[in-house]
Protein backbone atom coordinates (compact mmCIF):
# COMPACT_ATOMS: atom_id res chain seq x y z
CA UNK A 1 0.00 0.00 0.00
CA UNK A 2 1.19 3.28 -1.11
CA UNK A 3 0.17 7.01 -0.48
CA UNK A 4 1.14 10.29 -1.36
CA UNK A 5 0.09 13.48 0.37
CA UNK A 6 1.24 16.17 -2.15
CA UNK A 7 2.02 19.68 -1.31
CA UNK A 8 1.96 19.42 2.63
CA UNK A 9 2.86 22.79 4.59
CA UNK A 10 5.38 21.74 7.66
CA UNK A 11 5.49 23.56 11.00
CA UNK A 12 8.39 25.48 9.87
CA UNK A 13 6.58 26.53 6.71
CA UNK A 14 8.13 24.32 4.29
CA UNK A 15 6.09 22.81 1.53
CA UNK A 16 6.62 18.95 0.86
CA UNK A 17 5.45 15.97 -0.23
CA UNK A 18 4.94 12.61 1.58
CA UNK A 19 5.03 9.32 0.34
CA UNK A 20 3.77 6.72 2.94
CA UNK A 21 4.72 3.08 2.05
CA UNK A 22 2.41 0.59 3.88
CA UNK A 23 2.53 2.32 7.91
CA UNK A 24 5.45 3.87 7.60
CA UNK A 25 6.50 7.28 5.93
CA UNK A 26 9.19 6.38 3.14
CA UNK A 27 10.25 9.67 2.04
CA UNK A 28 9.55 13.69 2.56
CA UNK A 29 10.94 16.33 0.55
CA UNK A 30 9.71 18.81 -2.49
CA UNK A 31 8.22 17.67 -5.66
CA UNK A 32 8.47 13.94 -5.24
CA UNK A 33 8.33 11.29 -8.18
CA UNK A 34 5.32 9.73 -9.02
CA UNK A 35 4.05 6.73 -9.08
CA UNK A 36 1.61 5.05 -11.89
CA UNK A 37 -1.56 3.74 -10.29
CA UNK A 38 -0.61 4.73 -6.35
CA UNK A 39 -3.30 7.00 -4.78
CA UNK A 40 -2.78 10.38 -4.06
CA UNK A 41 -4.33 13.33 -1.88
CA UNK A 42 -3.46 17.44 -3.01
CA UNK A 43 -3.49 19.18 0.44
CA UNK A 44 -2.99 22.64 -1.48
CA UNK A 45 -0.74 23.67 1.21
CA UNK A 46 -2.67 22.13 4.30
CA UNK A 47 -0.70 22.37 7.52
CA UNK A 48 0.86 18.81 8.20
CA UNK A 49 1.27 17.63 12.09
CA UNK A 50 2.40 14.36 14.00
CA UNK A 51 -1.30 13.38 14.66
CA UNK A 52 -2.79 13.66 17.94
CA UNK A 53 -3.88 11.30 20.47
CA UNK A 54 -6.69 11.92 23.22
CA UNK A 55 -5.32 10.20 26.21
CA UNK A 56 -7.45 10.05 28.91
CA UNK A 57 -11.11 10.12 27.89
CA UNK A 58 -14.89 8.31 29.36
CA UNK A 59 -16.52 7.00 26.20
CA UNK A 60 -18.85 5.33 28.46
CA UNK A 61 -20.11 7.94 29.75
CA UNK A 62 -19.78 10.23 26.47
CA UNK A 63 -23.25 12.38 25.92
CA UNK A 64 -24.67 11.70 28.88
CA UNK A 65 -25.65 15.49 29.76
CA UNK A 66 -29.16 15.53 28.99
CA UNK A 67 -29.39 12.15 30.66
CA UNK A 68 -27.81 12.71 33.64
CA UNK A 69 -28.49 16.11 35.71
CA UNK A 70 -25.79 17.84 37.78
CA UNK A 71 -27.45 20.33 39.49
CA UNK A 72 -24.53 21.41 42.07
CA UNK A 73 -21.94 21.16 38.92
CA UNK A 74 -19.11 19.76 40.97
CA UNK A 75 -17.62 16.03 41.06
CA UNK A 76 -18.84 14.33 44.31
CA UNK A 77 -22.44 15.26 42.94
CA UNK A 78 -21.18 14.01 39.39
CA UNK A 79 -20.36 10.70 40.70
CA UNK A 80 -23.36 10.39 42.65
CA UNK A 81 -25.62 10.87 39.28
CA UNK A 82 -23.80 8.46 37.62
CA UNK A 83 -24.20 5.63 40.52
CA UNK A 84 -28.21 6.50 40.71
CA UNK A 85 -28.18 6.23 36.80
CA UNK A 86 -26.46 2.94 36.09
CA UNK A 87 -29.51 0.55 35.88
CA UNK A 88 -30.62 2.67 33.11
CA UNK A 89 -28.13 1.98 30.40
CA UNK A 90 -27.57 -1.23 28.58
CA UNK A 91 -24.21 -2.75 27.25
CA UNK A 92 -25.98 -1.47 23.85
CA UNK A 93 -26.30 1.96 24.78
CA UNK A 94 -23.17 2.46 26.26
CA UNK A 95 -21.41 1.05 22.91
CA UNK A 96 -23.73 3.37 20.69
CA UNK A 97 -22.29 6.40 23.01
CA UNK A 98 -19.08 5.82 23.12
CA UNK A 99 -18.30 4.70 19.04
CA UNK A 100 -20.66 8.33 18.55
CA UNK A 101 -18.07 9.55 20.28
CA UNK A 102 -14.84 8.10 19.37
CA UNK A 103 -15.33 8.97 15.91
CA UNK A 104 -15.45 12.51 17.18
CA UNK A 105 -12.07 12.25 18.24
CA UNK A 106 -11.08 10.39 15.00
CA UNK A 107 -12.72 13.02 12.63
CA UNK A 108 -10.74 15.89 14.74
CA UNK A 109 -7.47 14.11 14.16
CA UNK A 110 -6.86 11.54 16.73
CA UNK A 111 -5.69 8.46 15.80
CA UNK A 112 -5.28 6.74 19.95
CA UNK A 113 -7.69 7.15 22.64
CA UNK A 114 -7.36 5.96 26.23
CA UNK A 115 -10.63 5.60 27.75
CA UNK A 116 -11.22 5.04 31.34
CA UNK A 117 -14.40 2.62 31.88
CA UNK A 118 -16.24 2.38 35.03
CA UNK A 119 -15.98 -1.21 36.87
CA UNK A 120 -17.47 -1.20 40.21
CA UNK A 121 -20.16 -3.34 41.78
CA UNK A 122 -23.20 -1.44 40.61
CA UNK A 123 -22.06 -1.74 36.63
CA UNK A 124 -19.78 -4.31 36.56
CA UNK A 125 -17.99 -5.33 33.49
CA UNK A 126 -21.06 -3.54 31.16
CA UNK A 127 -18.52 -1.20 30.54
CA UNK A 128 -15.75 -3.12 29.36
CA UNK A 129 -18.42 -5.21 27.28
CA UNK A 130 -19.39 -2.34 25.44
CA UNK A 131 -15.69 -0.96 24.67
CA UNK A 132 -14.14 -3.59 23.79
CA UNK A 133 -17.40 -4.19 20.96
CA UNK A 134 -16.95 -0.97 20.03
CA UNK A 135 -13.03 -1.31 19.48
CA UNK A 136 -13.55 -4.75 17.45
CA UNK A 137 -15.59 -2.32 15.61
CA UNK A 138 -13.63 0.18 14.65
CA UNK A 139 -10.18 -0.92 15.84
CA UNK A 140 -8.86 -0.01 12.30
CA UNK A 141 -9.93 3.03 12.12
CA UNK A 142 -8.69 4.16 15.50
CA UNK A 143 -6.43 2.63 18.37
CA UNK A 144 -8.38 2.34 21.76
CA UNK A 145 -6.70 1.26 25.03
CA UNK A 146 -9.24 0.44 28.36
CA UNK A 147 -8.44 1.46 31.97
CA UNK A 148 -10.56 -0.11 34.11
CA UNK A 149 -11.62 2.52 36.40
CA UNK A 150 -12.69 1.06 39.90
CA UNK A 151 -12.44 1.73 44.04
CA UNK A 152 -9.99 0.07 45.92
CA UNK A 153 -10.64 -1.22 48.83
CA UNK A 154 -14.11 -1.42 47.98
CA UNK A 155 -16.93 -0.23 50.42
CA UNK A 156 -17.70 -4.04 51.38
CA UNK A 157 -14.16 -4.21 53.25
CA UNK A 158 -10.97 -6.31 52.42
CA UNK A 159 -11.38 -5.48 48.90
CA UNK A 160 -11.22 -9.04 47.40
CA UNK A 161 -14.39 -8.64 45.75
CA UNK A 162 -13.25 -5.79 43.66
CA UNK A 163 -9.92 -7.35 42.98
CA UNK A 164 -11.83 -10.31 41.43
CA UNK A 165 -13.76 -7.85 39.50
CA UNK A 166 -10.40 -6.34 38.53
CA UNK A 167 -8.93 -9.49 36.87
CA UNK A 168 -12.32 -10.50 35.46
CA UNK A 169 -11.94 -6.75 33.50
CA UNK A 170 -8.41 -8.01 32.50
CA UNK A 171 -9.27 -11.01 31.78
CA UNK A 172 -12.28 -9.20 29.06
CA UNK A 173 -9.71 -7.20 27.18
CA UNK A 174 -8.74 -4.41 29.94
CA UNK A 175 -5.64 -2.64 28.90
CA UNK A 176 -4.88 -0.36 32.02
CA UNK A 177 -5.18 -0.40 35.78
CA UNK A 178 -6.61 2.75 37.53
CA UNK A 179 -8.44 4.28 40.39
CA UNK A 180 -8.87 7.15 42.37
CA UNK A 181 -7.16 6.70 45.54
CA UNK A 182 -7.26 10.58 46.45
CA UNK A 183 -10.93 9.53 47.24
CA UNK A 184 -10.28 6.60 49.01
CA UNK A 185 -10.08 6.91 53.24
CA UNK A 186 -6.17 6.50 53.45
CA UNK A 187 -4.95 7.63 49.97
CA UNK A 188 -1.51 6.70 50.53
CA UNK A 189 -2.10 3.45 51.43
CA UNK A 190 -4.45 2.74 48.14
CA UNK A 191 -1.82 4.33 46.65
CA UNK A 192 0.82 1.39 47.22
CA UNK A 193 -2.20 -1.15 47.11
CA UNK A 194 -2.65 0.00 43.17
CA UNK A 195 0.55 -0.05 42.59
CA UNK A 196 1.21 -3.55 44.14
CA UNK A 197 -1.75 -5.07 42.17
CA UNK A 198 -0.44 -3.43 38.28
CA UNK A 199 2.97 -4.97 39.25
CA UNK A 200 1.25 -8.59 40.13
CA UNK A 201 -0.94 -8.10 37.09
CA UNK A 202 1.92 -6.45 34.69
CA UNK A 203 -0.23 -4.16 33.66
CA UNK A 204 0.29 -0.30 33.12
CA UNK A 205 -0.97 2.50 35.83
CA UNK A 206 -3.42 5.04 35.06
CA UNK A 207 -4.50 6.96 38.26
CA UNK A 208 -7.14 9.76 38.99
CA UNK A 209 -4.90 11.79 41.21
CA UNK A 210 -5.63 15.07 43.92
CA UNK A 211 -8.77 16.01 41.70
CA UNK A 212 -9.30 18.28 44.31
CA UNK A 213 -8.16 22.01 45.16
CA UNK A 214 -7.63 21.11 49.02
CA UNK A 215 -3.73 21.61 49.31
CA UNK A 216 -3.94 19.21 51.69
CA UNK A 217 -4.41 16.35 49.52
CA UNK A 218 -1.16 15.59 47.35
CA UNK A 219 -1.17 12.10 46.83
CA UNK A 220 0.84 12.39 43.40
CA UNK A 221 4.00 13.11 45.80
CA UNK A 222 2.97 9.21 47.41
CA UNK A 223 2.69 7.47 44.04
CA UNK A 224 5.97 9.01 42.61
CA UNK A 225 7.73 8.23 46.00
CA UNK A 226 6.06 4.65 45.41
CA UNK A 227 7.20 4.36 42.07
CA UNK A 228 10.75 5.14 43.17
CA UNK A 229 11.12 2.71 45.87
CA UNK A 230 9.41 -0.50 44.42
CA UNK A 231 10.98 0.26 40.88
CA UNK A 232 7.35 -0.41 39.22
CA UNK A 233 8.19 -0.70 35.47
CA UNK A 234 4.83 -1.16 33.39
CA UNK A 235 4.37 2.26 33.28
CA UNK A 236 2.43 5.07 35.66
CA UNK A 237 0.22 7.84 34.26
CA UNK A 238 -1.64 10.43 36.69
CA UNK A 239 -4.59 12.31 35.77
CA UNK A 240 -5.40 16.01 36.79
CA UNK A 241 -2.66 16.50 39.60
CA UNK A 242 -5.16 19.91 40.38
CA UNK A 243 -4.03 20.26 43.95
CA UNK A 244 -0.15 20.85 42.52
CA UNK A 245 -1.46 23.94 41.00
CA UNK A 246 -2.32 25.42 44.32
CA UNK A 247 0.58 24.13 46.48
CA UNK A 248 3.56 26.86 47.48
CA UNK A 249 6.57 27.09 44.71
CA UNK A 250 9.18 25.37 46.23
CA UNK A 251 6.27 22.08 46.72
CA UNK A 252 5.41 22.42 43.40
CA UNK A 253 8.89 22.06 42.24
CA UNK A 254 10.08 19.23 44.63
CA UNK A 255 7.05 17.13 43.27
CA UNK A 256 7.75 17.69 39.96
CA UNK A 257 11.19 16.73 40.61
CA UNK A 258 10.37 13.06 41.91
CA UNK A 259 7.21 13.01 39.31
CA UNK A 260 10.46 13.44 36.59
CA UNK A 261 12.96 11.03 38.22
CA UNK A 262 9.84 8.46 38.84
CA UNK A 263 9.32 8.81 34.97
CA UNK A 264 5.30 9.19 35.54
CA UNK A 265 3.66 11.33 32.51
CA UNK A 266 0.66 13.63 34.36
CA UNK A 267 -1.98 14.18 32.17
CA UNK A 268 -3.53 17.97 32.24
CA UNK A 269 -7.54 17.85 31.85
CA UNK A 270 -8.28 21.44 31.12
CA UNK A 271 -12.23 21.44 30.33
CA UNK A 272 -13.20 19.12 32.77
CA UNK A 273 -11.35 20.24 35.35
CA UNK A 274 -12.15 24.18 35.40
CA UNK A 275 -15.55 22.76 34.76
CA UNK A 276 -15.82 21.12 38.07
CA UNK A 277 -13.31 22.99 40.20
CA UNK A 278 -13.53 26.35 41.96
CA UNK A 279 -17.35 26.05 42.22
CA UNK A 280 -18.72 28.57 45.03
CA UNK A 281 -15.87 30.67 44.74
CA UNK A 282 -16.48 33.71 43.85
CA UNK A 283 -13.58 36.10 44.46
CA UNK A 284 -10.50 35.13 42.39
CA UNK A 285 -11.34 31.54 41.57
CA UNK A 286 -8.71 29.06 40.72
CA UNK A 287 -7.84 27.54 37.76
CA UNK A 288 -8.53 23.89 38.50
CA UNK A 289 -5.02 23.31 36.52
CA UNK A 290 -2.04 21.32 37.52
CA UNK A 291 1.76 22.67 37.89
CA UNK A 292 1.87 23.19 34.35
CA UNK A 293 5.36 25.26 34.34
CA UNK A 294 6.96 23.30 37.36
CA UNK A 295 6.42 20.12 35.63
CA UNK A 296 7.61 21.57 32.52
CA UNK A 297 10.38 22.97 33.93
CA UNK A 298 11.49 19.53 35.56
CA UNK A 299 11.92 18.12 32.35
CA UNK A 300 8.61 15.63 33.46
CA UNK A 301 6.24 14.34 30.66
CA UNK A 302 3.25 16.55 30.83
CA UNK A 303 0.14 15.62 28.24
CA UNK A 304 -3.29 16.95 27.87
CA UNK A 305 -6.71 15.54 27.09
CA UNK A 306 -10.06 16.15 27.44
CA UNK A 307 -11.91 13.94 29.97
CA UNK A 308 -15.63 14.07 29.85
CA UNK A 309 -17.76 14.89 26.58
CA UNK A 310 -21.07 16.14 26.99
CA UNK A 311 -21.54 14.41 30.72
CA UNK A 312 -22.56 15.24 34.30
CA UNK A 313 -18.70 15.79 34.79
CA UNK A 314 -18.62 18.32 32.02
CA UNK A 315 -21.30 19.63 30.02
CA UNK A 316 -19.42 20.88 26.86
CA UNK A 317 -16.47 20.03 25.05
CA UNK A 318 -16.36 19.39 21.09
CA UNK A 319 -13.87 15.66 21.01
CA UNK A 320 -11.60 18.23 19.96
CA UNK A 321 -7.34 17.89 20.92
CA UNK A 322 -7.03 21.43 19.45
CA UNK A 323 -9.70 22.42 21.85
CA UNK A 324 -7.35 20.91 25.10
CA UNK A 325 -4.29 22.37 23.35
CA UNK A 326 -6.42 26.07 23.27
CA UNK A 327 -7.33 25.68 26.62
CA UNK A 328 -3.54 24.36 27.58
CA UNK A 329 -2.68 28.22 26.02
CA UNK A 330 -5.52 30.47 27.39
CA UNK A 331 -5.80 28.99 30.99
CA UNK A 332 -2.24 27.15 31.56
CA UNK A 333 -0.31 29.87 30.01
CA UNK A 334 1.98 27.09 27.54
CA UNK A 335 2.88 28.15 24.06
CA UNK A 336 1.45 26.66 20.99
CA UNK A 337 4.52 24.73 20.44
CA UNK A 338 4.30 23.42 24.36
CA UNK A 339 0.58 22.85 24.16
CA UNK A 340 0.67 20.88 20.77
CA UNK A 341 2.91 18.85 22.47
CA UNK A 342 1.07 17.98 25.04
CA UNK A 343 -1.90 16.61 22.91
CA UNK A 344 0.43 14.77 20.28
CA UNK A 345 3.89 13.62 21.57
CA UNK A 346 3.88 13.64 25.46
CA UNK A 347 0.18 12.03 24.73
CA UNK A 348 1.45 9.18 22.43
CA UNK A 349 4.45 8.62 24.96
CA UNK A 350 1.24 7.85 28.36
CA UNK A 351 0.00 4.89 26.01
CA UNK A 352 3.06 3.76 25.85
CA UNK A 353 3.80 4.18 21.90
CA UNK A 354 6.56 5.69 19.88
CA UNK A 355 6.94 9.02 18.88
CA UNK A 356 5.51 10.12 15.52
CA UNK A 357 7.21 12.95 13.50
CA UNK A 358 6.67 13.81 9.79
CA UNK A 359 10.04 12.22 8.76
CA UNK A 360 11.16 8.78 6.67
CA UNK A 361 10.86 6.17 8.98
CA UNK A 362 7.85 7.41 11.54
CA UNK A 363 4.75 5.65 12.11
CA UNK A 364 2.49 7.19 9.40
CA UNK A 365 -0.16 9.07 12.00
CA UNK A 366 -0.84 12.46 10.78
CA UNK A 367 -3.56 15.33 10.93
CA UNK A 368 -3.31 17.61 7.75
CA UNK A 369 -5.54 20.60 8.58
CA UNK A 370 -6.51 23.82 6.53
CA UNK A 371 -3.97 26.28 8.56
CA UNK A 372 -1.19 28.19 7.82
CA UNK A 373 1.01 28.02 11.38
CA UNK A 374 0.23 25.67 14.49
CA UNK A 375 -0.52 28.67 16.26
CA UNK A 376 -3.22 29.32 13.55
CA UNK A 377 -4.48 25.43 14.19
CA UNK A 378 -4.79 25.74 17.65
CA UNK A 379 -6.47 29.24 17.53
CA UNK A 380 -9.03 29.16 14.41
CA UNK A 381 -9.47 24.89 14.97
CA UNK A 382 -10.64 24.60 11.42
CA UNK A 383 -12.42 21.32 10.86
CA UNK A 384 -11.12 20.92 6.70
CA UNK A 385 -9.29 18.01 8.32
CA UNK A 386 -7.57 14.92 6.60
CA UNK A 387 -6.50 11.92 8.96
CA UNK A 388 -4.20 9.42 8.30
CA UNK A 389 -3.88 6.54 10.57
CA UNK A 390 -1.38 3.16 10.03
CA UNK A 391 -0.46 4.88 6.96
CA UNK A 392 -4.68 4.96 5.40
CA UNK A 393 -6.75 7.88 5.12
CA UNK A 394 -9.24 7.28 7.62
CA UNK A 395 -11.20 10.40 8.09
CA UNK A 396 -11.18 13.50 5.75
CA UNK A 397 -13.56 16.66 6.08
CA UNK A 398 -14.26 19.33 4.35
CA UNK A 399 -15.87 22.36 5.11
CA UNK A 400 -17.21 24.86 2.93
CA UNK A 401 -17.70 28.92 2.95
CA UNK A 402 -19.86 30.10 0.87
Amino acid sequence: MSLTLRDARLADGSRVDVRIDGELIAEVGPELARREGAPEHDLRGMLLLPAPVEPHAHLDKALLADRVPNPRGDLLTAIEQMHAHYDTFTVADIAERAERAALVNLACGATAIRTHVDVNGANGLRSVEALVAVRERIGHLVDIELVALVRWPDDEGDGRPGQRLLQDAVAAGVDVIGGCPHLEPDPAVAVRTFVDVAGELERPLDLHTDETLDPDVLTLRDLAETVLRTGFRHGVTASHCVSLGVQPVGVQRDVAALVAAAGITVVALPQTNLFLQARGVAVSPPRGLTGVRALLDAGASLAAGADNLQDPFNTMGRGDPLETAALMVMAGHATPEEAYAMVSVAARSCLGSAPVAVRAGSRAELLAIDAPTLRAAVAFAPMTRLVVHRGRVVSHTVVTTR
